[in-house]
């Protein structure tokens, strides 16, 4: 089918280069004139895994192409995804002047009937504002069908929960565009859910929340381990085993951060305050989540005792392992608390190194991982980057003035690194 995706952002263009791989002609169109000519000479802005080998493959097929050209885009295709940023304000609602501008370019470039899907991740009731506009401002008054379609993609392995999703929401206010929806997922093989706009809307919003409480909820529990002297992994193994609660999301740590669980759990606790309802549990998850935080960053000062002047060594600058994505990362901000009380840092991270270096001007990054903790007092890992459990734990144990680590993410067995003379401090155990 001929598609085109408005927005070439981490959804905008896995959506377009997956979609382009299983056969359809795909136009991606972004308002930022350097980063479709990056994009067009095959270098992909953002790192996500198996991510530029698809963009590559595509073009060269002649099945994905770039522009700046909305009405071009528009009038190219038969169906038309709005994958543009939808970010939070400060009161934790959702900003949606980019999708109300990208309704009325679409509008006013349209000549005929169009298929307008929504996958951006924005509040209930946003489907009927962006039909509304949709009609107000299309000149040639023709007909449109407006289509929720939320993704679920996690950043990190975002081609394979496109390629190979648990399902497919699709919210519609007629049948009328089901079938090309239909048409169009048809080679990903996934469950098709078709629902009325409002409920796929708000399966989004619920989806990421119940997710962020899932991992609030473990590191609740790792408060009572370390109370108790329990291991907070083996309880999360115990009850994963639970069919009817399963083991993924139940990892402890410093607390859950990027641009979608934040975002999205503050603008489901707005959205629920809008019509009505006070979703305490939501705030507690919130709560919970940032006293994570406080809890790590108190273990650190206790052992340390005075982090003026102090050096430490940060592994993990990315919000979670697989991404060079750096917004809202619980690694920066441990970062930038422990530089304001007064200690130097030198950082390493996989991909997210360049991103992060606006963010901690005063810190040294450093290209070697076994390297990071030279002449530093303390190392602490903050990411789950699977590279992390091949550290060379002699090499940067001869590093250290003392050798103690702050393991936020759980990666090493805390009695292995005692009997090895490590000062071990980790996340509920």
């Amino acid at each position: 089918m001929k598609l085109t995706i408005i927005g070439t952002g981490y959804v905008g263009l896995v959506t377009g280069a997956c979609f382009a791989e299983v056969g359809h002609r795909v136009i991606c169109v972004d308002n930022d004139a350097a980063k479709v000519r990056q994009l067009r000479a095959g270098v992909i802005p953002i790192y996500e895994p198996g991510l530029e080998e698809l963009v590559k493959r595509n073009v060269a097929l002649g099945r994905l192409s770039f522009t700046e050209n909305t009405p071009e885009g528009v009038q190219q295709s038969d169906v038309v995804f709005i994958a543009v940023p939808t970010p939070p304000q400060p009161d934790g609602s959702v900003d949606l002047s980019f999708i109300e501008r990208v309704a009325r370019d679409i509008a006013g470039a349209m000549t005929e009937y169009k298929i307008v899907v929504d996958k951006s991740t924005v509040p209930v009731k946003t489907g009927e504002k962006v039909a509304e506009t949709i009609k107000r401002y299309c000149k040639a008054k023709v007909d449109c069908d407006v289509v929720s379609n939320p993704e679920f993609l996690r950043e990190g392995f975002a081609v394979g929960d496109l390629m190979n999703p648990d399902r497919v929401v699709v919210g519609v206010r007629s049948q009328r565009p089901v079938a090309a929806l239909k048409q169009i997922y048809a080679p990903f093989r996934a469950p098709i859910v078709v629902t009325d706009i409002a409920s796929a809307e708000l399966i989004k919003h619920a989806s990421n929340s119940f997710l962020a409480l899932k991992i609030s909820y473990i590191n609740a529990i790792s408060v009572l381990c370390e109370a108790s002297g329990a291991n907070v992994q083996e309880v999360a193994a115990g009850m994963g085993m639970d069919e009817r609660i399963g083991r993924r999301f139940l990892d402890a740590g410093i607390g859950f951060g990027g641009s979608c669980f934040p975002k999205d759990l503050s603008a489901f606790i707005k959205i629920a305050e809008q019509i009505g309802y006070d979703f305490r549990l939501l705030k507690e998850v919130q709560r919970i989540n940032a006293d994570q935080m406080d809890r790590f960053v108190k273990k650190i000062i206790e052992t340390l005792w005075v982090l003026r002047d102090k050096k430490i060594a940060v592994l993990g600058l990315a919000f979670k392992q697989n991404t060079d994505d750096v917004r809202m990362s619980p690694a920066i901000a441990l970062c930038q608390r422990l530089q304001k009380e007064g200690a130097a840092l030198r950082v390493h991270d996989p991909k997210a190194m360049e991103k992060a270096r606006p963010l901690l001007p005063d810190a040294t990054c450093v290209e070697d991982m076994n390297a990071v903790a030279e002449g530093c007092d303390a190392l602490v890992i903050a990411t789950e980057w699977d590279e992390f459990k091949n550290l060379d734990l002699e090499r940067v144990r001869k590093s250290l003035s003392h050798p103690i680590l702050f393991d936020g993410r759980n990666l090493f067995d805390r009695a292995q690194m005692e009997e090895r003379g490590w000062i071990y401090k980790s996340i509920g155990r």
